[in-house]
């Protein structure tokens, strides 16, 4: 007996060893990749070692793991979808036995955790402490600012937990929430995650439909589009004689003081020209399986994409309406292969629904940095802030975060919520799981109608000709204004 018992520490032992391992190598990767992206956009400054040069290292490192936390909770479902439906297919396959439950469950309570670490402590210290400078009095330095941080920390912590708990004791005035207001651990952090997930599928929704229609703009603008009833001879020659134009009024007005503002507007107007007649030569140039093949390939994968997804939100409004069981819940088996995620077509529909949920995720990213109230945080290559950068790290993974229990809420895959995150408050609530579905339903239906629409109708004037004619802007309009000059230079 004794032989078993420490046979069976060992074995204890060594698959928690195991686990260990796989989730810091996993871990480690997901660090190195999102290093390489932060540093590919972060503003390059100088070689020489200073105290603001260490502060930003400091965050630039807390903004790496921040993102690093992101892409593993944008992974967990899609890891835990092939690790489920390889098990159901190879249950007693011996080199898979790693791949197993508590390995699973292990990944979604580490990036719960994670989460949680980042969103309420090393995002906000990162932020406070590159904005620190030391209090009034003190010596400076790189001990008066993290003594500074975590005195904002310290308070921003009382200001976040009186309002949960003001909040709560408004929604709950019974005896047992009362009670429950004084656990920190087990009320208040659980609490506080539900609002902010709740706030992220917000976010999602908001997102999302934008990112959805934005997607098509954004592959045109990287794909050669085909050439319909346009002459890009004719329009290249146009371009051409507008910025013959625009140089010969520069050289005239050579270095003259008093143009200078002007000066200003011209070459600004001149790089544009120069960058439409770029894309132009470029679409020229283009082979004819790129313009006439890849493009319409690409377009169609888009819009198939957008119609499952709304197809599968349908289905799962349908579901709710009939079945109450269908509403998103957590499951606490250390087990995961006691059914398929994906009961209809097998593997089919898992990689289906994993590459929607990838689908998905890219577009609230691009949806995210279409808004005009976001815009600001748009980063740029080699001239990004630590601040703009905190920024988009915090933002992502309030995304990230709420992809798995959005891919879940609107239906996109069935395979139960795991850990933590199957356990917010709000998730089994019938009326605000149902308004969730029908209003992603909406709104991207709108967005994409609206989206094609214009397109169309931009599409048919220029190919009749009649772009330029205005027809869309009023006289007072600025870009009027801006189409009018340069159909002024044409002329000239």
């Amino acid at each position: 007996m004794e032989e078993d018992d420490v046979t069976i520490r060992e074995q204890n032992f060594h698959s928690q060893v195991r686990e260990y391992i796989i989730c810091f190598l996993l871990f480690a990767v997901l660090y190195i990749v999102s290093y390489c992206i932060i540093t590919r956009y972060k503003k390059k400054s100088d070689d020489h070692e200073d105290e603001d040069a260490v502060v930003n290292r400091i965050s630039l490192y807390l903004c790496t793991f921040t993102l690093a936390v992101s892409g593993g909770a944008v992974l967990l479902l899609p890891f835990s979808i092939v690790s489920n439906e390889i098990l159901l297919s190879l249950p007693k396959n011996y080199y898979i036995q790693w791949l197993n439950g508590s390995l699973i469950h292990g990944l979604w309570n580490l990036v719960s955790l994670f989460s949680n670490l980042c969103l309420f402590v090393l995002m906000p210290f990162a932020y406070f402490f590159l904005e620190s400078e030391g209090f009034a009095g003190s010596k400076k330095g790189i001990k008066a600012r993290v003594l500074e941080t975590f005195v904002m920390l310290f308070l921003l912590g009382l200001l976040i937990l009186g309002i949960v708990w003001v909040a709560s004791a408004l929604i709950d005035n019974d005896a047992a929430s009362m009670e429950s207001l004084y656990d920190l651990w087990e009320f208040y952090l659980p609490y506080l995650y539900s609002c902010i997930s709740l706030m992220g599928g917000l976010l999602l929704l908001m997102c999302t439909p934008v990112g959805l229609s934005r997607m098509f703009t954004v592959m045109g603008q990287l794909l050669v589009k085909p050439t319909i009833l346009e002459d890009l001879d004719e329009q290249i020659y146009c371009i051409q004689l507008q910025e013959e134009a625009l140089e010969r009024r520069l050289n005239g007005i050579g270095s003259n003081s008093h143009y200078h503002g002007n000066c200003q507007h011209l070459y600004k107007e001149l790089d544009n020209i120069r960058n439409q007649r770029s894309k132009l030569e470029r679409r020229k140039k283009a082979s004819g399986w790129e313009k006439n093949l890849l493009y319409p390939i690409v377009m169609l994968i888009l819009l198939a994409g957008t119609a499952l997804s709304v197809m599968f939100v349908a289905l799962n409004i349908v579901y709710l309406l009939l079945d109450e069981t269908a509403l998103p819940k957590g499951s606490t088996d250390k087990g995961i292969r006691s059914a398929s995620a994906s009961t209809s077509f097998g593997v089919v529909q898992a990689i289906v629904e994993i590459l929607l949920m990838f689908y998905l995720m890219v577009s609230s990213v691009v949806g995210f940095y279409s808004l005009r109230v976001f815009q600001g945080l748009t980063p740029r290559k080699d001239d990004t802030t630590m601040t703009t950068i905190i920024g988009c790290c915090v933002s992502i993974l309030v995304l990230s975060s709420a992809l798995p229990v959005m891919s879940r809420t609107l239906g996109i895959t069935r395979f139960d919520l795991l850990g933590d995150f199957g356990r917010f408050n709000w998730l089994g609530n019938f009326y605000i799981v149902l308004s969730y579905n029908l209003l992603f339903a909406v709104v991207t239906t709108l967005c994409l109608v609206r989206k094609f629409t214009s397109a169309v109708r931009e599409e048919l004037l220029k190919a009749l000709g009649l772009d330029k004619l205005n027809l869309s802007n009023s006289p007072t309009d600025p870009e009027s204004g801006k189409h009018s000059a340069n159909g002024h230079q044409k002329t000239l």
